[in-house]
């Protein structure tokens, strides 16, 4: 639009075409690129000033064996960084020194990931045991690749210089490094080597802009102008052909008409551009100013929100984007994470089984079960292997308060949880510096070495650690994970069905479980095996893979000790807006990392699913593609089968089913996808996640994606909506979105409130700024104005755009109303009300009007001088002004009048009971009460149709906005009735089509 714009204005420079001043153009165009230039410079002005103070921040450095200030923007590659205790990282740093003794450091990186939970560094073991002294004075070479933007990795070799140590090469991991924008806590020292500096860190390098997004609205204003454009082409030739014919057998017979004989060869394009400066004010210039403040406000009233104030974390709603919130009024489907999305993500030990014994089954808390007190009491040596994993297979960092009490620093609650029940059942971990672990239990004090860690990745689903008893001296492996990952290494022969059956029990009681194994391994295995792990860990390439694959080699064998089981609660007001929600005709998909079972059972919890009879759930299983291929087939043909019928259908998917259906039955799995209003996909990766996002949205559908975890992030970014949620993850997914909250009920006001009402406003807005510019042009097809630039200037940027403005306040329907009939949200039909403000600015406008005017006319050098005075002295100005007043306005309002009495929509009906003031009734009552009134008197009322699942829906009404608008919902949905309360009593009949 903008280009356009540019076009015209150019065009109005060359004075032989152009009809009216160049000001009437470039004046607006000045104004647009005024303001966005001045939004961006001060948006600029603040980076810069942001930067500037990072820059020039003083930091101490190593040279020639001493330690000197230098700014940070001085810092180069090789420079060994000093930081004390509560300083930030100014730059991405190898770590080689701490005031530890163990050399260990803990780091808070909540600026980079979004984690509020501190994490430990460890210097590299080639430079365990240099004093302060040699630090100044250590030469060496780091080996590390090219930059890049992953935080979660670092594939590095240190090798150190004779004195301090041979040439040996040290691997360097992530948990070696200092990223910038961390900060330095609980460590009164740190020094690391600068590796990466300015925009080569990990941090600059994940830096970018975002790709804008283009709503809904966006994309039917470019088409409209497009459209637009090629009417005024049409206009253009026929006009312009007409206006040089006139002009060589008419214009030349009119005296006060003087053409030149001798005329140049491009005078038959005079008259066609004058038509097409003059049909320029077709499309309005002032569109793009009007949208965007009334958009900023939009996003305003969502910050100025107190009802999505979030009081038990001190957390207000925030509009991060300022030019989507009309798309929160069109969202089709929103894709859920589970766990801290729907759930509170704070996690409680309930439930364990331990080498076949369950806890916790009577009293609902192993914690405080008899018999397992007792077994820690007799030290079970189950029990106690059990505890030991516990306590030692995690990355928990404890922390001593200056009261005594142990405190324990988790990178992930469920470890918090693991560790703090261990805690309560005695044994205790005290103490962990550098790689010496010490453990209080039963008044015994056991000290393990920490030798290795196998870490955690989402393809392994496993986390262990080597640990030497210092007691005994013997070496163990400790592993946890998911049940998929550690039964299948259990020991041939070892009995694992009541592993099975606990986990799937406790999955349907919806807990997260996670299995526990431990092996003792012989010495020569483990050097063996340690010379390899070094190996891969060493190399500069596929080091993930090499390293996954040598833990591989190590984890097998293992004893299966037990079964945990964490409950993490759903959040308050969940079910209730998935309710709500669903009801205003949006589908649900919850894709979520937790096993099938478990996510099973949440999703009829918080109403995503329904029980038998009501609903029905399909199973797509399977390990190969014949498999996968089968379970689809009969899942889709169940689905084609069962549409019509009264039950509402929803199909599970793990993430291998779905790995392999997004590379080889895409096309089949968009088909379930638009059959199905409701899924579950379980074990799904932060790739796969976007994947499903992307599948939607290349059907046409407007998506919203809600998380609270780093790794929703790919998935709120995907989205043609992104919110994320400010929680106990961090605010990774928060700083990530387009609007973050605090909890997820609030998405319920978010969408059917702000994002019904903003939709309704841009409408009428966009609407108004196209009808406004068609009026008549007719001045004997010679491409003259019949208005001075001034009137024309002022007719689009100030006569037609403040009243219009005024709409940001515009409700049609009152919020109690909106929130207690979600189903309207299917209608989005802007119009019916007018605020003193409105109306203020309007009658104010149509005044100004003919006071600047007159003011205008009185001035001889104006262009207008005494025209509004002789205007406005003939009574045909009058009549005419009515008549076209009556014309223009009489069809419309005697429609909508028709409309409102005879043919009430739903919207209607309940702005009438508004009116009323009586009692609010919902829609279904006040419906049925109005339709007893008046049949009667042979007076329908129009509503919705009732929609299936392969039908899309068209409102009744014609000029609503949304007419176009699509929404697949169940057959048996009838979106004038509440939904039935749902319970979880009763288990969904399961078909598995395997």
């Amino acid at each position: 639009m903008n280009q356009y714009f540019l076009l015209i204005a150019c065009l109005q420079l060359w004075s032989l075409i152009t009809p009216v001043n160049p000001a009437s153009t470039w004046g607006p165009l000045f104004f647009i690129f005024a303001v966005s230039a001045t939004k961006e410079a001060w948006d600029d002005y603040n980076r810069y000033i942001s930067d500037k103070q990072a820059n020039e921040k003083e930091v101490w450095i190593v040279k020639n064996g001493t330690r000197k200030h230098i700014q940070a923007q001085d810092i180069r590659v090789g420079n060994i960084v000093w930081i004390r205790e509560n300083e930030e990282v100014p730059c991405d740093l190898v770590l080689i020194g701490t005031s530890d003794s163990q050399g260990i450091c803990h780091v808070e990186t909540a600026a980079l990931d979004g984690e509020i939970d501190l994490k430990t560094r460890v210097i590299p073991l080639t430079c365990v045991g240099l004093d302060s002294e040699q630090l100044h004075k250590i030469k060496g070479v780091i080996e590390c690749p090219n930059p890049d933007k992953d935080i979660r990795r670092l594939d590095a070799n240190i090798r150190l210089f004779p004195p301090f140590i041979d040439n040996d090469i040290c691997p360097l991991t992530i948990s070696n490094t200092l990223l910038q924008s961390c900060y330095l806590r609980n460590t009164e020292w740190a020094c690391g080597v600068a590796v990466y500096t300015g925009n080569e860190t990990k941090l600059g390098m994940s830096r970018g802009v975002p790709e804008p997004k283009l709503t809904a609205m966006d994309a039917m204003i470019d088409k409209l102008t497009g459209a637009i454009f090629l009417f005024q082409i049409a206009v253009v030739v026929v006009l312009g052909s007409a206006g040089n014919v006139w002009k060589d057998t008419e214009a030349r017979k009119q005296w006060y008409v003087k053409y030149d004989d001798d005329e140049p060869w491009y005078q038959i394009l005079v008259i066609p551009l004058r038509f097409e400066l003059l049909c320029s004010i077709m499309i309005p210039i002032s569109i793009k100013v009007s949208l965007d403040f009334v958009k900023s406000l939009y996003a305003k009233f969502i910050d100025w929100d107190e009802e999505m104030y979030d009081h038990e974390t001190d957390t207000p709603a925030h509009a991060a984007n300022t030019a989507i919130s009309e798309d929160l009024g069109q969202v089709e489907y929103i894709l859920t994470d589970k766990t801290g999305t729907l759930t509170e993500n704070k996690m409680i030990f309930r439930r364990c089984c331990i080498g076949g014994t369950f806890y916790g089954n009577e009293s609902g808390d192993a914690l405080r079960d008899v018999e397992l007190l007792n077994a820690v009491a007799n030290n079970s040596p189950h029990v106690i292997k059990f505890l030991t994993v516990m306590t030692l297979c995690n990355t928990v960092i404890p922390i001593k308060s200056s009261s005594g009490a142990i405190l324990y620093k988790a990178q992930s609650q469920d470890e918090d949880a693991l560790v703090n029940a261990a805690s309560n059942l005695h044994m205790v971990l005290v103490n962990k510096n550098g790689n010496t672990a010490e453990i209080h239990f039963n008044r015994r004090v056991v000290q393990y070495e920490i030798l290795d860690i196998l870490e955690f990745t989402s393809d392994r689903k496993r986390m262990s650690v080597v640990v030497l008893d210092c007691e005994s001296g013997k070496i163990f492996l400790l592993s946890k994970g998911a049940d998929e990952a550690i039964i299948p290494c259990a020991y041939s022969g070892q009995r694992i069905k009541t592993f099975v059956d606990a986990v799937d029990k406790y999955a349907q009681l919806g807990l997260r479980t996670l299995c526990l194994g431990w092996r003792e391994l012989e010495s020569e295995e483990y050097l063996e095996w340690s010379r390899s792990f070094k190996e891969a860990n060493s190399a500069l390439i596929d080091r993930e893979w090499k390293v996954d694959e040598v833990c591989q080699k190590l984890e097998h064998s293992l004893e299966i000790l037990g079964v945990s089981a964490i409950e993490d609660r759903l959040q308050a007001g969940v079910p209730e807006t998935i309710e709500i929600l669903r009801q205003s005709g949006i589908n649900f998909w919850m894709l979520t990392g937790d096993k099938q079972s478990t996510a099973i059972q949440i999703a009829l919890l918080c109403n995503l699913i329904s029980s038998e009879p009501k609903g029905q759930l399909l199973y797509i299983n399977g390990r190969t593609v014949d498999e996968v291929a089968r379970s689809l087939e009969r899942v889709l043909l169940t689905m084609r089968i069962t549409t019509s019928e009264p039950k509402e259908l929803a199909f599970v998917v793990d993430g291998w089913a779905l790995e392999i259906i997004l590379s080889r039955y895409n096309e089949a799995f968009t088909e379930l996808a638009v059959l199905s209003k409701t899924a579950i996909c379980c074990r799904v990766t932060p790739s796969q996640k976007a994947q499903l996002v992307k599948l939607l949205k290349s059907c046409d559908y407007r998506t919203l994606a809600i998380g609270d975890g780093g790794n929703d992030v790919r998935m709120i970014q995907q989205a043609d909506i992104g919110v994320g949620i400010s929680g106990r993850e961090g605010l990774q997914a928060a700083r990530a979105a387009d609007y973050s909250i605090g909890k997820f009920r609030f998405l319920k006001r978010l969408i059917l409130v702000h994002g019904r009402y903003s939709y309704n406003r841009t409408a009428f807005l966009s609407q108004y700024s196209f009808y406004k510019s068609f009026f008549s042009f007719l001045s004997g097809i010679a491409g003259t104005s019949l208005f001075n630039s001034v009137s024309l200037m002022a007719y689009n940027v100030f006569y037609t755009s403040i009243p219009v403005l005024t709409t940001v306040l515009d409700k049609d329907l009152s919020e109690k109303t909106v929130m207690q009939n979600p189903e309207i949200l299917l209608y989005c039909q802007a119009g019916s009300s007018f605020t003193f403000v409105q109306f203020l600015a309007i009658w104010g406008n149509f005044i100004a009007f003919y006071i600047i005017n007159f003011f205008i006319s009185s001035i001889p050098s104006a262009g207008m001088y005494t025209i509004m005075f002789r205007l406005c002295r003939q009574p045909t100005y009058w009549v005419t002004l009515l008549l076209i007043s009556g014309v223009g306005m009489g069809p419309v309002l005697a429609l909508k009048y028709f409309r409102y009495t005879y043919r009430p929509s739903a919207i209607n009906i309940l702005q009438k009971a508004e009116r009323s003031r009586g009692p609010m009734y919902t829609l279904v009552n006040l419906e049925s009460q109005l339709r007893s009134d008046m049949e009667n008197t042979n007076i329908s009322i129009s509503t919705p149709p009732v929609k299936n699942k392969n039908s899309v829906y068209e409102p009744l009404l014609s000029d609503s906005p949304i007419s176009s608008r699509r929404s697949l919902v169940s057959s048996s949905f009838d979106i004038f009735q509440p939904a039935q309360s749902r319970t979880t009593s009763s288990f969904p009949r399961n078909i598995k089509a395997n």
